[in-house]
């Protein structure tokens, strides 16, 4: 047997602790190792899965900067127009998700070659909103 003093949040306590060696009453042996089965008996591996194709660019997309939906939501407002020059940050237009309206910004300067979407239109986390050139 072993004495210990251990101090917990300032109170000092003295412990005696006992060495057991093997198992012993109370004690739960060890677990045995498990085996794994043949090979034979495995499942084989699954096919290969195709990677499904990328979708098509939305109808617009001319080669510019694509502004993505952060999250699914609902457009709220448009502040911009095809062929307006726009700088960093400005706000393109207001999306509304979980009942919060949040602004989306021109991540670039540029001109906005297309608004996909219109006012009212539910959109899901990736879809083009806006292209910058």
């Amino acid at each position: 047997m072993k004495t210990y003093h251990i101090t917990v949040d300032g109170q000092m306590y003295e412990v005696t602790v006992e060495e057991v060696s093997g198992t012993s009453a109370g004690v739960p042996a060890p677990p045995k190792p498990v085996t794994p089965p043949p090979p034979s008996t495995l499942p084989s591996k699954p096919a290969a899965v195709a990677a499904a194709p990328k979708p098509a660019p939305a109808p617009g997309t001319g080669g510019g900067n694509q502004v993505p939906a952060p999250m699914p939501g609902k457009i709220l407002s448009i502040q911009v127009k095809p062929g307006e020059n726009v700088k960093s940050g400005k706000v393109l237009l207001i999306l509304e998700a979980m009942k919060m309206e949040n602004d989306i910004l021109a991540p670039m300067d540029g001109t906005v070659q297309a608004i996909n979407v219109n006012v009212g239109d539910s959109v899901n986390t990736g879809d083009v909103l806006v292209v910058i050139g």
